[in-house]
Order: C-alpha cells, then structure tokens, then sequence
C-alpha cells in the first residue's frame, strides 16, 4: 500500500527516485493513531493531539522536496509528531534530527522508529523554537508547525550554505519559505500548518 500512496504522489508533484523510494518504504499506516488506520493512505492531515497532526502524505512529499536533500548530511526537523516526516528524512539523508514540545508523541516516535530499524534519527522532547544547538550547524532545518518569523537563533544553527524551511504566516495565510543566513529568502506555496508553541509538555 506504501508504493500505492508513493504512486498517487508522483502524479501529483515531482518526486525525485531517493523521495519516491523513502515513500514506498516507509509505511504511513504505522505512523496513525488507531481509530485512523482506514485514512492512513488517503492525501489527508490526520490528528493526534492537542492541536499536533500528521501532515497530509501530499504536504510530507512537497516539505521533502523543497528541502533540496542532494548531498544534504543533517536535517533538524521542529515539531517531531508522530515521526512521519522524520522516518521519510531518514531513508534520504545521513542524520536526521528532530524535536517536539510533547514528550508523549516522541516516546511513541521512538518506539515506531526503533520498530522499523531506523537508527540514524534523534530525538526529544524540547521547546522546538530553540533548535537544538549540540549537533548543529545543519545543512537544513524545516519546521513543521508555522511560525510567524524566524529568529537568529535558527539562522545561527545552519551551515553557511544551508537553510531553514518553513511555513509563515502573512496575513490570513500560510507560505511555504526558505530562509537564508544571508538574508535572502524564497516564497513558494500556501500551505497549511498548526501552530509553534512555546514550552514542553511532560
């Protein structure tokens, strides 16, 4: 069923073969809550908690393409979930790093991660605002909740050449941005994410 949603992306948007092969392994089934395994294929958000979700496949595949992975090490990813995101990170790039405020959704994110032989993914439970500064520098950081602006303090954890990815809010709308440390930024699509927030939740 992974080739069948890799299969119904590809007619969607361009997936370069590393992208389509981390979709056709990984397994999004794996990724959802229970009562939402008949969803697990459809191009949908689906919710976990509070107001955290795992992304539609569709937005997952278009995060992962604008995060231009050729000859990418590390991707810090803010706003972990339920793993999804990091697990197809995992399949593409050397190390994967990721962070969310809710200690209950990393717990599970291990224990998915641990169960599919992903070894190359870190994680923990942190206020994903602040990056994680003891791997840095990254060659990119994407955030999958939105933010307002980005601050220095993640600018200061890529590489020179890197970027962080994520989506802003401008007005009544969300934008899919590259942001780089020399100022430059590039806007892409609407999308449509749940908010950062602050603080940690045991």
């Amino acid at each position: 069923m992974s080739k069948v949603l890799a299969d119904k992306l590809a007619d969607m948007i361009i997936l370069g073969p590393k992208e389509y092969k981390a979709f056709c392994e990984i397994d999004r089934q794996l990724f959802v809550p229970e009562g939402f395994k008949y969803k697990a294929y459809d191009i949908s958000a689906i919710p976990l908690k509070e107001d955290s979700t795992i992304s539609s496949p569709l937005t997952v595949a278009k995060m992962t393409h604008y995060l231009d992975l050729e000859n990418v090490d590390s991707v810090l990813e803010i706003g972990c979930g339920s793993g999804y995101q990091a697990a197809i990170l995992s399949k593409i790039v050397r190390r994967v790093f990721t962070v969310d405020r809710l200690c209950n959704l990393i717990k599970k994110a291990k224990e998915r991660f641990e169960n599919l032989n992903i070894y190359n993914v870190n994680a923990k439970c942190d206020d994903g605002r602040l990056g994680w500064k003891t791997f840095a520098p990254y060659d990119r950081i994407l955030l999958s909740a939105y933010i307002d602006n980005i601050e220095n303090y993640l600018l200061s954890q890529i590489k020179d050449e890197g970027f962080v990815l994520a989506p802003i809010k401008k007005k009544d709308k969300q934008i899919i941005t590259k942001f780089y440390k020399n100022g430059k930024k590039e806007e892409f699509e609407e999308c449509e994410f749940v908010p950062i927030k602050k603080g940690i939740e045991r």
